[in-house]
């Protein structure tokens, strides 16, 4: 089982590469749900920051949100305080608002809590984007 596990993350971490954006996306969803997600971040990240198609910033982001913990919403965080293009920036943000945890019973304050944490993250750029969505659900 251990070999299928290391033979479908390594057929992930390959995907990732694919010219079809289509096989990018899946490869960002297997990705995001690794259990091992801090040996695959920098993979996440570039996907997250995807230069030919918002989709694939989209799935991958969307996967690493039902994660529903603080290491897949920092990568989400992290990529957005990155993301160069306006549009790969807006998609990003898109997954944030349009996760689903924020209409369930517990998930907000899960979530709020998570950005609480992130905002006192290490790397400015998550702190910036957790204290940015903070504001704006509890303005001061």
């Amino acid at each position: 089982m251990v070999f299928s596990d290391d033979q479908e993350l390594g057929t992930a971490i390959r995907n990732a590469d694919s010219p079809t954006w289509s096989v990018r996306a899946a490869a960002g969803q297997h990705l995001a749900k690794s259990r091992g997600i801090d040996v695959v971040a920098d993979i996440i990240h570039r996907l997250l920051l995807d230069p030919q198609d918002t989709a694939v910033t989209w799935k991958t982001a969307e996967a690493l949100l039902e994660r529903k913990d603080t290491v897949g919403l920092r990568l989400v965080l992290l990529a957005r305080s990155h993301a160069a293009d306006e549009a790969t920036a807006d998609e990003i943000q898109a997954a944030l608002d349009c996760d689903p945890d924020w209409m369930t019973t517990g998930g907000p304050d899960r979530l709020v809590k998570h950005l609480r944490d992130l905002a006192m993250d290490e790397d400015a750029g998550v702190r910036d984007e957790a204290r940015r969505i903070l504001g704006r659900l509890r303005p001061e």
